[in-house]
């Protein structure tokens, strides 16, 4: 599949990312990477993902998450018709 994304230097982002071997070194890698605003909307939208891929209806993810109903729309679009990077996280 083609990835708009895809790119040497993203290439490297992440082949460096699969160094990390722990929680904690993710903590110090995007602390450094990332501002926490952007951390917390890479969380909420994971966190969206989550319960909607548990069958939470879109108010149950709203109330839980307060989450925009954009977001929450936004991510299952992903869930249904993205690159399946949520189902490789989620699979049990």
């Amino acid at each position: 599949m083609a990835h708009s994304i895809k790119s040497d230097d993203t290439t490297k982002l992440f082949e460096h990312m699969l160094k990390l071997e722990s929680v904690e070194d993710f903590y110090d890698f995007f602390e450094d990477l990332a501002t926490i605003q952007e951390i917390k909307e890479l969380t909420l939208r994971f966190t969206v993902a989550r319960y909607l891929s548990e069958g939470k209806t879109y108010s149950e993810v709203e109330r839980l998450t307060r989450a925009s109903a954009t977001t929450i729309s936004r991510v299952n679009k992903c869930l249904n018709y993205g690159a399946g990077g949520y189902q490789k996280v989620f699979k049990e």
